[in-house]
């Protein structure tokens, strides 16, 4: 199987003697076609991995390449090859999801005779056609995630990354993103990369994920091959075996101090 995401110890560090590991070795490999899900509490270090590999930021060491484009040396390829939802993306809210959709492309230097025509298959596609001259101001949750989904997905990229992409959105509209995602992988054939904290999501879309923790890769695998690792039932399960949890006795031990005083 061709890899299209590798590194090699990329790591990044913050601090003025780098004692905040945001990232730390990290030797990763994606497959072509695949949907990989990297899992990890809060501040463990996805959104970085996925900046650095977007060339957002710059590692302090390691490497990583893209579609074969070195990330230190090909920025501009790599951005070609790559389209981003961040978990906090911004949207130019005074703009039509058309208007939004032809300024995204133009930045990619689409050229405007494909453009027009991907404008309308992407909003077809979402079920937004018939609103592509509303304000985006005037859309909900959901719809504004489809447009951004659909302005990654303008220059046509092979590999998408995708950070928290249902993290603040409710059940329908969750649901919603998360057969978007389906749909990419199955009938367009894209190499996905998705982040998250949310064990459904991950185990729902993707085919193999990996664990990191504290800016370290602690595991890799299907969900069943984690889950044997640890020798437990769930992927939750796993996950806590693999990255720590409060045990019950210590979530109990406020009762026990407030029996214990008058």
């Amino acid at each position: 199987m061709k890899v299209v995401i590798r590194t090699d110890k990329l790591s990044k560090y913050y601090g003025k003697g780098g004692e905040i590991k945001a990232v730390d070795e990290l030797n990763l490999e994606v497959y072509e076609g695949e949907t990989f899900g990297l899992l990890g509490p809060n501040g463990a270090g996805k959104t970085t991995t996925v900046r650095l590999l977007n060339c957002i930021i710059k590692p302090t060491s390691g490497a990583a390449t893209v579609n074969g484009y070195d990330i230190l040396k090909n920025e501009t390829d790599v951005k070609r090859v790559t389209g981003l939802l961040a978990e906090s993306p911004g949207l130019y809210e005074k703009l039509s999801a058309h208007e939004f959709l032809d300024f995204m492309g133009a930045l990619y230097d689409v050229p405007n005779n494909i453009l027009s025509e991907r404008i309308d298959d992407l909003l077809k596609l979402f079920g937004l056609h018939e609103r592509r001259d509303y304000l985006l101001e005037g859309y909900s949750r959901g719809m504004k995630q489809k447009v951004l989904i659909a302005s990654a997905l303008i220059h046509d990229p092979p590999i998408l990354f995708f950070d928290e992409p249902t993290s603040m959105l409710d059940p329908r509209a969750a649901l919603m993103v998360k057969d978007l995602i389906k749909k990419l992988a199955d009938s367009a054939g894209k190499t996905i990369f998705i982040c998250s904290h949310i064990l459904p999501v991950v185990e729902e879309l993707c085919d193999r994920i990996g664990i990191i923790s504290q800016g370290r890769l602690i595991a890799v695998g299907t969900v069943d091959e984690i889950i044997a690792q640890t020798g437990t039932k769930t992927l939750e399960k796993a996950f806590i075996a693999r990255t720590g949890g409060v045990e019950e006795k210590e979530l109990l031990a406020w009762r026990e101090q407030k029996g214990a005083n008058p």
